[in-house]
């Protein structure tokens, strides 16, 4: 496609120069011209801006333009971008992504909506290798479940596979660096409370690499239930209101729902099964249905210990967030040892 407006295509990064190459690669293998690609270093350790600036210059008609900041956040990189993009629209990937040769243009083709919708935003499908191991097939798993309920007209932009009309960014402030994560989110409810819309377009597809780290899974679920607790307390518990008066629900939490109330579950029904052992008489009959009852409930909740450690991430990250309520950091006002003026 060649007879579109500018473009822009935005990636930020921080000590990631093993995607680097594979990234970049993918977009300047975008069919939609003319594209512009910025990418953003977050103050690396490693030797990613050196790789990333080999990319800069022209490749098939796009010019890579590389940029570089104190290590600050994905939000401020992606402001970064934003101001120095050129395009009306800009899009948005992450670094450990694959953007489909036709990302960008499946997007364009459904930015101008239907009858009298206002798009701000249009958003594809990511898709998450499988990988070898059982959080890689869980969280793949879990996305494809989310996204084939998506529908047409929706609430979220996500990161790795959106782009954004850049005037109606800039209207809402672009993206906050004082949020904690989810700042997609955070971005796509402001813009829907001006009254446009945001489309989903499945054909759109971004590739993301497995995550096959138990560490790396647990904390970003962790961070999600963070900023889930501020986005409630932000935006309300279902959602934002459009001018029009019509509720639009967030969406957010997906199979967490699914998975939250496993460890306190588990805790309780622990905690009854040995309270019963210490109560009941030893030995007697009693007694050993309610042993056999814990040692069957230890084997059917330890058979699924992943899913009691995403629980327990959890919990922790609405700890995190009800920490950052009270003390007004990360994206809340302060109600707790309020500031002096």
């Amino acid at each position: 496609m060649s007879d579109g407006p500018l473009l822009s295509v935005t990636v930020c990064m921080r000590n990631a120069e093993h995607w680097v190459d594979d990234c970049i690669r993918s977009l300047i293998k975008q069919s939609y011209r003319p594209l512009e690609i910025i990418a953003v270093d977050d103050g690396s350790t490693d030797d990613g801006f050196e790789k990333l600036e080999s990319w800069a210059g022209e490749h098939h008609g796009i010019t890579v333009t590389v940029l570089n900041q104190p290590p600050t956040g994905l939000s401020a990189g992606r402001n970064l971008s934003l101001k120095h993009s050129k395009g009306e629209w800009v899009a948005i990937t992450d670094i450990d992504c694959r953007p489909d040769p036709y990302w960008i243009s499946e997007m364009f083709e459904v930015s101008e909506g239907l009858d009298d919708e206002h798009v701000i935003a249009v958003t594809g499908r990511t898709i998450f290798d499988e990988g070898e191991t059982t959080i890689s097939r869980l969280r793949a798993r879990s996305i494809a479940r989310k996204y084939m309920g998506r529908p047409r007209l929706t609430s979220l932009a996500n990161g790795p596979c959106s782009m954004f009309h850049r005037e109606a960014l800039i209207e809402v402030g672009g993206f906050n660096p004082d949020w904690y994560h989810a700042e997609d989110m955070e971005v796509s409810l402001r813009l829907l409370q001006t009254g446009g819309v945001i489309v989903h377009a499945p054909a759109a597809v971004v590739n993301h690499v497995a995550e096959s780290s138990l560490s790396v899974f647990l904390k970003k679920r962790s961070r999600d239930a963070r900023a889930h607790m501020r986005i409630r307390r932000n935006f309300g518990r279902h959602g934002v209101r459009r001018p029009n008066g019509i509720m639009l629900f967030h969406d957010f939490m997906g199979d967490a729902k699914a998975v939250v109330w496993m460890l306190p579950i588990a805790v309780l029904g622990l905690g009854m099964a040995i309270g019963l052992l210490l109560w009941l008489p030893q030995g007697s009959l009693t007694w050993w249905l309610a042993a056999s009852t814990a040692g069957l409930w230890c084997l059917l909740y330890t058979s699924r210990w992943y899913r009691l450690l995403w629980s327990g991430a959890l919990w922790i990250g609405a700890a995190l967030g009800l920490m950052d309520a009270l003390l007004g950091r990360h994206g809340h006002s302060r109600f707790l040892f309020p500031r002096k003026s």
